[in-house]
């Protein structure tokens, strides 16, 4: 079964527009909202960077069905894991069945700044990740939780208020082992649309089905999260253009690697042409050319779409979106 969700731009909107646009994203017929969890955005000017648990907690008053999630918080710097286990077991009593931990091994432009570390390389990011998951999980499930990790310590500590049912967690990655790990451990798996096709087919979902087997989970055991980059308008300039804001996700990771600070990046993103900005959506007027573009990653096996527009008119996106695209697509992918 297909889910269709929005990403609200928390790097793009102050946090009371981002509510206005999810309770409408709910409103048009959207299941999901996810709000990726920034200290800073990735880019100064126009930025924004709302601390997303607090903003969920708003959502989840303002909302009834949707399910809400990060995409993605870092549990590991910025935020020590138990007090990630506090905040999540908080949302998961107030909204049962609705919330979503989303995670991922962090960017510097977020974690340096907020603390002043030395930024550790790819291998101690990722054993940090699963160090915090273990101590999460332990702290929603037992009392007195006394832990000792390469990482983390806790002392006899307790998660008071915790769901009576464990709150997913969702890993967001782009290379092998992180979707080994997925597969493995995880309730959902998380990466991004418009890289080349072998990173899906070669690398991330052979890996996410070996941790599956490896652990013996069956394949409908995890969510297979996708978010799609999508600039949709009737003006094709006007949809074009849009994608600017975003330039620097069109960066390859060497020319922002260390860059942590927004009006560095900024500028690395000002220079890259208006082509290159549009490389990684899909851009069109025409909504059978949407749906044609983001079967490919259905018939990779994604089954939980969630849609980023890189508009400065979240709204009209909506609207357009869930009038012209939405019912296409929930037509084109019944089971």
């Amino acid at each position: 079964m297909f889910q269709f969700g929005y990403k609200a731009s928390a790097e793009q909107f102050g946090p009371r527009e981002l509510l206005d646009f999810s309770v409408l994203a709910e409103d048009i017929g959207f299941d999901s909202v996810f709000i990726s969890d920034h200290f800073q955005p990735w880019r100064h000017t126009g930025g924004h960077a709302p601390f997303a648990p607090t903003w969920l907690g708003a959502l989840g008053a303002l909302t009834r069905r949707i399910v809400m999630g990060t995409s993605v918080l870092t549990p590991t710097f910025r935020l020590h894991p138990s007090i990630v286990a506090q905040c999540f077991g908080t949302l998961g009593v107030l909204f049962p069945g609705r919330i979503i931990l989303g995670i991922g091994t962090g960017e510097s432009l977020n974690e340096v700044p907020a603390t002043g570390m030395m930024w550790p390389d790819a291998k101690e990011r990722f054993a940090r990740l699963r160090e915090s998951v273990q101590l999460i999980r332990t702290l929603w499930r037992e009392d007195r939780v006394s832990f000792n990790g390469e990482f983390y310590k806790t002392e006899k500590a307790t998660i008071y208020d915790r769901p009576a049912m464990p709150v997913p967690i969702y890993i967001a990655g782009a290379g092998p082992m992180i979707a080994k790990y997925a597969g493995r451990n995880a309730e959902g798996f998380i990466c991004t649309s418009g890289k080349p096709e072998s990173l899906y087919t070669e690398t991330l979902l052979p890996n996410l089905a070996a941790g599956l087997e490896a652990a013996g989970r069956p394949a409908d055991a995890i969510d297979r999260m996708i978010e799609l980059k999508v600039s949709f308008d009737t003006d094709i300039d006007r949809a074009r253009n849009d994608t600017r804001f975003w330039g620097a996700l069109a960066l390859k990771p060497e020319e922002k690697l260390n860059v942590e600070d927004p009006e560095e990046m900024e500028k690395l993103s000002d220079a890259l042409s208006l082509e290159r900005a549009a490389s990684r959506w899909i851009v069109s007027t025409d909504p059978d050319e949407h749906v044609e573009k983001i079967r490919r990653y259905a018939a990779l096996g994604f089954r939980h779409l969630v849609f980023h527009a890189p508009g400065t008119d979240q709204a009209r996106f909506l609207r357009l979106y869930g009038e012209r695209v939405l019912p296409r697509l929930r037509a084109a992918f019944a089971s």
